[in-house]
């Protein structure tokens, strides 16, 4: 177990950190709140958090305490803004990290837990080895650990917060509402931009390869100087894709690289940020990219690799018209003969953005 455990760090140690797990009595704060509420602040938490949450990194709790009273002491403190679905309860902390990634939608393996107790750490990692666990005694040092220092912060790193306390929101919205699904889509006022990627989307275009798995077409990860070298060429496309709806931006949530060859245009890679899997968009860049090629008379062509989580790209590409007609390894190639695109849903308006 200990070999495969190691195996698996090994992996999750090529992953950049998403999300933050906090512990709360003597971790977050010291001293044990049932038993005393005057518990204080650990030294330095309190700028631990805003940088974290500057560079764009979540954080949450898995405590075992009392909902009420901790949430209360959080506010007291300031610090309650900073916490997505916090899990106060008195289950495994395991079973709290694991709710946590399913309400984010974030993969395991770009998590970390911070907890004083060895035991609660030694069961997240028993649990989810992909997890990474830090004693809260190591918190100096958390902000210089290489999986806590994205290569680039961006615009939207900096809000990635408040995006996802807006989709906490559409989600209270959507539970709320009494009609079917298409009519609450409707009503979100949703507007899909595409455009062509400019030299300030960049940053954000290498952190999508970075971040995006499930959604991701190929896996490839493309540096800024990949990319805007792809900006530049007259042989490729490179696609940005953005949504807004009433509550506010998702900000930048697709990506599309189009190989413009003379006898077919090749999709080398398509990717859709995972926080807009349910609003029904995922088809329309394809459907763009489909019908320039129609345009060009050229047939279009896409590449698809499995990586274990990205089925819904290729089933996406099915539901398109892809076929596959060839296979180089775990390398796909898919070919559509566009004779039947898509039509945009009617619950998004979708903006072209052409120069």
């Amino acid at each position: 177990m200990l070999a495969e455990q190691q195996v698996v760090q090994a992996k999750a140690e090529k992953q950049s950190i998403k999300c933050v797990v906090w512990d709360l009595d003597n971790t977050l704060w010291e001293g044990i709140l049932l038993e005393d509420d005057a518990v204080t602040l650990r030294a330095g938490v309190r700028e631990i958090l805003q940088e974290l949450d500057r560079r764009g990194i979540l954080n949450a709790i898995a405590s075992r305490n009392d909902a009420d009273l901790a949430l209360s002491k959080l506010e007291e403190f300031g610090l309650k803004e900073y916490f997505l679905y916090p899990e106060i309860n008195w289950n495994a902390k395991s079973a709290s990290v694991a709710a946590i990634s399913q309400s984010l939608n974030i993969g395991l393996d770009t998590f970390a837990f911070i907890d004083d107790q060895p035991f609660e750490r030694e069961e997240v990692a028993f649990v989810h080895p992909q997890v990474l666990c830090i004693d809260a005694a190591d918190l100096g040092q958390l902000l210089d650990l290489p999986r806590m220092r994205p290569r680039f912060i961006t615009a939207e790193s900096q809000l990635r917060r408040q995006m996802y306390q807006s989709d906490i929101v559409r989600a209270r919205a959507e539970a709320e509402f009494t009609g079917s699904n298409e009519e609450f889509l409707s009503k979100l006022n949703m507007v899909f931009t595409i455009k062509l990627a400019e030299e300030s989307d960049l940053k954000r275009a290498e952190e999508l390869t970075i971040r995006t798995h499930q959604l991701n077409t190929t896996g490839y990860t493309y540096s800024y100087d990949e990319l805007d070298r792809f900006r530049h060429s007259d042989d490729h496309w490179l696609l940005v894709a953005s949504l807004d709806d009433k509550f506010g931006t998702y900000g930048t949530i697709g990506l599309a690289l189009v190989e413009k060859g003379r006898a077919a245009w090749t999709v080398k890679l398509l990717l859709m940020s995972c926080r807009v899997m349910s609003r029904g968009v995922g088809t329309i860049m394809i459907g763009y990219i489909m019908s320039k090629a129609k345009q060009a008379n050229v047939p279009l062509r896409a590449h698809f690799i499995p990586n274990g989580r990205n089925r819904m790209m290729y089933v996406t590409y099915k539901f398109g018209g892809f076929k596959e007609v060839e296979k180089n390894g775990d390398l796909a190639i898919l070919e559509n003969d566009l004779s039947q695109i898509q039509a945009f849903p009617d619950y998004v308006q979708v903006h072209i953005v052409e120069r």
